[in-house]
């Protein structure tokens, strides 16, 4: 019964974040919202609701192990198999100036995390925390890249694109399918807490192996869907900017978020895990500015990498 309400929470975070994306799209196309601010904010915030959730309540339920694995093993899926994948079925191009910013955003924030978690390494003393007021800089740089996202998008209107709401856009069932979509994913993700944390017991797997895999890969399936669908489409841009927005917003926002609740303690195993993010966001940075695409081959080596991960902390464990 147990694994039964674990794939319930998954369907209904996945079901949820379609449901909060396509309605919280749509509201954005009534306020007139340029279209380059709604992919960078809610596209990519609506795809990591899962990983917000799940985090911030595994964090008002004291386990920080979940919180914090969910976090850097989500964004290690994305850099690697959603990539991977996304590059494998058609080269994504990155072509945009916004986008080539974003990764080494990323990367800044990912360093950030790293000395922020490094307390016995700089002091001496204690354990690695992310503390409360660790919790404020992340939420204070997630400010900043809001105001460069916004006003980055609002200098799209001089591009002459029409934003303008089609008829048939309507204000009550864009409310009526966000709302849902908001209670799909905190439902959701009340059921791959509790459930992923019984099974981690149960297995005798520790909460932050099982929030760097099951739970972090469950989380992650709406970025996975959504970037495999836009290369598939051929949008390049929407697909990685999706990925690059994800993890930002996972690190900055939802740990942020989720230590100013609750400092969160973190593993000497997590350590090693975030330094991986880092190396891997760096390969995405390179291969990023090396001929300004990301084609099959570094497709197939960022899933190979994954594949080596997953062995790796499997085996650890």
């Amino acid at each position: 019964m147990t694994y039964v309400l674990l794939l319930v929470g998954f369907v209904l975070l996945i079901k949820g974040a379609d449901y909060f994306v396509e309605g919280a799209s749509g509201i954005a196309r009534l306020l007139r919202v340029p279209p380059i601010l709604i992919g960078l904010t809610i596209v990519a915030f609506g795809t990591s609701s899962p990983e917000a959730t799940v985090s911030i309540i595994a964090a008002l339920e004291g386990s920080a192990g979940v919180a914090v694995g969910n976090v850097v093993g989500s964004n290690i899926f994305n850099i690697t198999l959603v990539v991977g994948a996304a590059a494998f079925l058609y080269p994504l191009r990155v072509q945009s100036d916004s986008i080539k910013r974003e990764i080494p955003f990323t990367l800044l924030a990912s360093v950030v995390l790293l000395i922020l978690m490094s307390d016995v390494a700089l002091q001496g003393f204690g354990g690695n925390m992310i503390t409360r007021a660790d919790g404020l800089i992340f939420l204070l740089f997630f400010s900043i890249f809001m105001y460069y996202v916004i006003d980055n998008g609002l200098k799209s209107r001089k591009e002459g694109v029409d934003n303008s709401a089609p008829m048939n856009i309507r204000w009550g069932k864009n409310i009526f399918i966000t709302l849902i979509g908001l209670a799909a994913i905190i439902v959701g993700g009340q059921f791959v807490v509790d459930n992923g944390t019984k099974i981690a017991y149960s297995l005798g797997m520790s909460e932050t192996l099982v929030g760097l895999t099951i739970i972090a890969i469950g989380t992650s399936l709406p970025e996975l869907v959504t970037s495999i669908t836009a290369a598939l489409k051929k949008q390049s841009e929407i697909a990685i900017g999706n990925i690059i927005g994800s993890n930002i917003f996972n690190i900055l926002f939802v740990l942020g978020a989720s230590s100013v609740i609750s400092p969160l303690s973190v593993s000497g195993e997590v350590m090693t895990d975030v330094v991986f993010m880092i190396i891997l966001t760096i390969v995405l940075l390179v291969f990023a500015r090396t001929g300004y695409k990301i084609g099959k081959i570094e497709g197939i080596v960022l899933t190979i990498a994954y594949i080596v991960y997953l062995v790796y902390i499997i085996m650890r464990n």
